[in-house]
């Protein structure tokens, strides 16, 4: 069978063909570029827990904990007041600490891109193409064919192609595909800097800073980095004004004035743009701009857009070529890798045992159901806090201070509807209907990263087992006295064995002494992309068979699709601004259409540095 064709060599494309990859499933990854990645420190990615896991098992785990930064603390603050301060637990080995209080790990997207690329050199069955442009693509029913130009121009033959060319998606345009939305959402002024800062290690979601006149609109974030360097990011006012470098450093340094402590009374100084202590102009002149040393500027604009449909017979879109995002600390990026994990399973199964339509809709279904979602919150929320009216928002949520300030750290954070992981609860995948016992997770919902053990005797973590087949986990108290050369003849694991190896799809059998909200042999199914297919309460051959068959989108799946179908008037779904399709949920009807098809159109740049910049990319 014909490999699989990937185009575009970011941060998700790569993520995607390493993934294949590993699943025995060769590709070919199109990179119209040199391969070279651009050193920019300002340019950098957050990635949830769930990303970074995912990141993690394609070989990049050293990179994000020698490139990345895991937060010890999240501050919101407004005018001089702390509103909120979120701790997070270190990265405890036991796994000692709740989910929601691990931290983002916060890097260089160059560093992450650079990691992904040499993981993807030691594979054997991918193979990266530099210098080659898509210019044409043709499908047939037995596979794509995709017309490279450059130095090596050619025509690739491919059995599934896969567009993570970013906003200006070739692919998206070569099939024809509108990409509706809204231009220029937000924009941000970004600095990355070396300083050392009042509260090392914890992140500060400033608004209405007084040195920049305690006004509603002004807001400034401060995330730091390894190595003592912070990434800062200002909002800029709605407009095209051009950011100059004067005006960059004059709010570079009314920032770091106005963290900074009183200093002693014979305290001068003078220096350029690389630092040094110089007299803050303005109110409260009586601070100094502690050192620091600019290292990267410059300007992120933020586009809200979404691809009408992510599959088109053999093609498929992922990443900013589907969808763009990233106001209110919302981060593209993320949704760009849970994109690649959600589709290199189901192009797996496809590519070695064959799929049903059911199973590779289920893509665009889940995928494109979520980034309507996180796009739909995003848009109900911006009027309200960026408006100033606080008397508006006293009417939606009562507390208007507070209130704002927690959501505007949701998505920073990964929490509540702006930032938490999807949950697939319409999914077509769904498997027949069934109680099953009480567990804190629901069907559809990533599950918890809780201890295992595997099927040969050794420790590990639940979301270490991911991206291959099912995980099968039975939830079995004492489990760490079991004598490790017999615990797989132990109480229901037989049973439990001869139900696994009956399965249409291949499972791995794991054990845990304990998950929330579970009883006693409880029996988890958990997809290959970590989300919970359902519990079952003990060893139930039949329905494990029909859950494992509905995953693989088989005869149930098939039924479900369909049924789907016809309540949702079809799957291509035409209707509101941020519909989505084939999941069949809700329309936003708060969002005006854009009759807008192409991508957004490109910000005034700061001349600090000439190219725009894009923090969660491809």
């Amino acid at each position: 069978m014909d490999p699989v064709i990937v185009v575009g060599a970011g941060p998700v494309g790569l993520s995607l063909s390493l993934a294949l990859a590993r699943l025995g499933v060769p590709c070919v990854l199109l990179d119209e570029t040199t391969g070279e990645e651009d050193t920019r420190p300002a340019r950098t990615a957050v990635l949830r827990q769930d990303t970074a896991a995912f990141v993690g098992r394609l070989g990049c785990a050293d990179t994000l904990e020698s490139a990345g930064t895991r937060w010890t603390a999240w501050r919101t603050m407004r005018r001089r007041r702390l509103l909120e301060r979120v701790a997070f637990a270190p990265q405890a080995p036991d796994g000692a600490a709740a989910p929601a209080a691990v931290s983002p790990v916060h890097l260089p997207q160059h560093a992450l891109t650079r990691a992904l690329r040499a993981a993807l050199a030691d594979e054997k069955l991918a193979e990266i193409v530099t210098g080659s442009r898509l210019a044409d693509l043709e499908q047939d029913e037995h596979g794509v064919s995709a017309q490279t130009r450059g130095p090596n121009g050619t025509w690739w033959r491919g059995s599934y192609l896969i567009g993570c060319d970013g906003p200006r998606s070739t692919v998206r345009k070569l099939l024809d595909i509108r990409f509706p939305g809204r231009t220029a959402v937000e924009r941000h002024a970004v600095a990355a800097l070396r300083c050392e800062l009042p509260w090392p290690g914890e992140a500060l979601l400033h608004r209405s800073p007084p040195r920049h006149g305690g006004q509603p609109g002004n807001e400034v974030s401060a995330r730091p980095l390894a190595d003592g360097l912070w990434r800062l990011d200002w909002l800029l006012p709605p407009g095209r004004e051009l950011v100059t470098p004067d005006a960059l450093v004059a709010r570079i340094r009314d920032s770091l004035a106005g963290w900074t402590t009183e200093p002693p009374a014979d305290a001068a100084g003078e220096s350029g743009l690389d630092g040094g202590t110089v007299p803050a102009r303005g109110r409260g002149h009586g601070r100094l701009v502690p050192p620091y040393e600019l290292l990267d500027t410059g300007v992120h604009t933020v586009h809200h857009r979404l691809a009408r449909c992510w599959r088109q017979g053999r093609a498929f879109l992922a990443g900013d070529a589907a969808h763009l995002l990233g106001a209110l600390g919302t981060q593209g990026l993320d949704e760009g890798l849970r994109d690649a994990e959600n589709l290199a399973w189901k192009l797996g199964l496809a590519w070695h045992h064959g799929a049903s339509d059911v199973l590779l809709d289920s893509y665009q279904a889940e995928r494109r159901g979520a980034a309507a979602a996180r796009l739909r919150a995003a848009d109900q929320a911006l009027p309200l806090l960026r408006d100033g009216r606080s008397a508006r928002w006293r009417t939606v949520l009562p507390g208007a201070v507070r209130g704002r300030s927690t959501l505007l750290t949701d998505g920073h954070l990964g929490r509540g509807p702006l930032g938490s992981p999807p949950v697939y609860a319409r999914t077509p995948l769904a498997p027949p209907a069934d109680e099953g016992p009480l567990v804190e997770t629901l069907p559809g919902a990533a599950v918890t990263d809780v201890p295992v053990t595997a099927s040969d005797g050794s420790a590990v973590r639940l979301h270490d087992r991911l991206g291959k087949g099912l995980l099968v986990v039975l939830v079995a108290p004492g489990t760490g006295v079991w004598d490790r050369r017999h615990w797989q003849s132990a109480g229901l694991m037989p049973r439990l064995a001869d139900a696994v190896d009956a399965l249409p799809m291949a499972a791995e059998i794991l054990v845990t002494e304990a998950y929330p909200g579970a009883a006693a042999h409880t029996v988890l199914l958990v997809r290959p992309d970590g989300h919970l297919v359902t519990a079952l309460s003990g060893v139930r051959p039949a329905e494990m068979a029909a859950c494992a068959d509905a995953v693989r989108g088989g005869a149930h799946g098939r039924e479900a699709g369909a049924g789907r179908a016809r309540r949702s008037g079809g799957s291509g779904g035409s209707g509101g601004s941020w519909e989505t399709g084939s999941s069949g949920e809700t329309e936003g009807s708060l969002v005006p259409r854009d009759s807008e098809t192409g991508e957004g159109e490109p910000s005034a740049v700061d001349p600090v540095r000439t190219s725009m910049l894009h923090s969660e990319g491809d």
